[in-house]
């Protein structure tokens, strides 16, 4: 091949550019904690490669935050809800995906209709009803309150009502 078949590509020497150095304290923080964030994150989503992907973006918001959490008195407490929240966010992402993926024919009204709900009725529908986790829970990971966890799986029940109303159990809210 000759260098006349790509005249756009200027043949010379390539000048490397190191990467920016990560703060030293950062680096300490990965090397104690990664080993047990990749071990939850593989527990909550059920693959080695689903967790790497959510330590790796855990630890670039860590990154990005990085001057505010070493100012905080729970630096520790800090990362890890962060991480938290990073393992949930990833695991709806993939729920979501994953009911968008179905094919037409296996795709019954409810998932259709639960993909298209706001992303805030989606969250703590899916985290309420099938993941089955507290209201207060849901209410940290979402950063809201627990009434506004309630008003959002309240007004998903509506929508998901009026779109399958054969799929969605009807039971007595204690209120």
């Amino acid at each position: 091949m000759s260098e006349d078949a790509h005249p756009h590509i200027v043949f010379g020497t390539i000048t490397e550019t190191a990467p920016l150095p990560l703060p030293l304290e950062f680096e300490a923080l990965w090397v104690a904690n990664q080993a047990d964030f990749r071990q939850y994150a593989r527990v909550v989503s059920g693959s080695w490669q689903a967790a790497e992907a959510t330590v790796h973006r855990a630890f670039l918001e860590i990154l990005n935050l990085w001057d505010e959490l070493l100012q905080s008195s729970n630096m520790q407490g800090e990362v890890w809800a962060i991480f938290r929240k990073t393992v949930v966010s990833q695991e709806l992402n993939s729920f979501r995906e994953g009911l968008s993926r179905l094919e037409p024919e296996e795709e019954i009204g409810l998932f259709r209709a639960l993909r298209k709900l706001p992303p805030r009725q989606f969250d703590a529908v899916v985290l309420k009803q099938v993941m089955q986790l507290e209201t207060s829970k849901i209410a940290w990971y979402l950063g809201v309150t627990t009434r506004t966890v309630d008003y959002h799986c309240r007004k998903a029940k509506e929508r998901l009502e009026q779109a399958v109303p054969s799929h969605v159990k009807h039971r007595r809210d204690p209120k």
